[in-house]
């Protein structure tokens, strides 16, 4: 059997740079440190992190007052950084810089009168996040049957925003049906959907057709690892999303002979590689490992790590 081993796969540029931040973090202030939310979605990293002694809370009210709170990858809403502010608590804010200009975008919209649409799916930490920041303004559109429903004060006076872990070719879609309806929707200059999500599901584009398998690693809340199982599928291609070789079920190698490796923007290298071990060990695989377009984006670590790093007697 053989393994095409998909690059870019694994994690981006926001996902190191949330990551590092809570590890150095824990380096400089001790346990327990707390995160809103998971500070990416994904299984291995959470539970790495819990058994460092980080605690992962939904609710602010579960930190206690004074504590050392970091905001994950995804973002969170305004009124969140109130009530933490309210708290006295020491916040670290390891939002991904491409998240935050989402936010910077839905707040220039507001502030200059437009009905923004928000192109995400309900729930999710970072469309949460983003709807915080002007909820009178934003409607969620998560499909293009839903675009025909929507009813604006004034249909010239509209823009578009997107969650950054899309399929994009969904997210054309709805953008081309929303222009349709609204002839004069504005868009940011740039797409919000983040460069390693596009890069990832170019690469399963790419390499799909020459499988007759596809294994993702990613965990099920893994927006970003989700759309890259179906964009598999929509190749004609069975995937499936795994958290790591436990999950992999050999009744779905039969007349298999090529198969497609790659992972989500939040899952780890080291679970990759145990994947390809099991591959190798179970059915003698060969590797091949396929760069589809090289990544070299990095971060700088947020601001209230940088200045206590650079100053660690003041």
């Amino acid at each position: 059997m053989k393994v095409l081993l998909a690059r870019p796969r694994g994690f981006c540029a926001g996902v190191n740079m949330a990551i590092e931040t809570l590890q150095r973090a824990i380096e400089l202030f001790g346990t327990p440190i707390y995160v809103f939310h998971e500070i990416v979605h994904n299984k291995h990293v959470v539970q790495r992190f819990q058994s460092q002694g980080v605690v992962f809370v939904e609710d602010l009210h579960q930190v206690p007052q004074g504590a050392t709170l970091l905001f994950s990858a995804h973002g969170v809403s305004p009124q969140v950084r109130k009530v933490a502010q309210e708290r006295n608590l020491r916040t670290i804010d390891a939002t991904c810089p491409l998240v935050t200009k989402v936010h910077l975008e839905a707040v220039r919209f507001a502030r200059e009168g437009y009905t923004i649409f928000l192109i995400g799916h309900e729930g999710h930490d970072e469309v949460v996040g983003t709807m915080g920041e002007a909820p009178e303004a934003i409607r969620l559109v998560q499909s293009e049957e839903e675009v025909d429903q929507l009813e604006v004060p004034n249909p010239d006076r509209v823009a578009c925003l997107t969650q950054t872990t899309l399929s994009v070719d969904d997210a054309q879609r709805i953008i081309a049906r929303l222009r349709e309806r609204f002839p004069r929707l504005v868009c940011p200059p740039k797409e919000d959907i983040c460069y390693a999500t596009q890069n990832r599901q170019e690469a399963v584009k790419h390499l799909a057709p020459r499988c007759d398998l596809a294994l993702v690693v990613g965990s099920q809340n893994s927006s970003n690892s989700q759309r890259l199982k179906e964009i598999a599928r929509e190749q004609g291609v069975p995937a499936h999303l795994i958290d790591g070789p436990e999950d992999i079920r050999h009744e779905w190698f039969q007349q298999v002979q090529t198969v497609l490796l790659t992972a989500g923007a939040s899952a780890p290298e080291v679970v990759v590689q145990a994947c390809v071990d099991y591959l190798r060990r179970n059915f003698g695989a060969e590797v091949e490992e396929c760069e589809v377009r090289a990544e070299d984006v990095t971060f700088p670590l947020p601001k209230e790590l940088r200045v206590v790093l650079e100053n660690p007697l003041g």
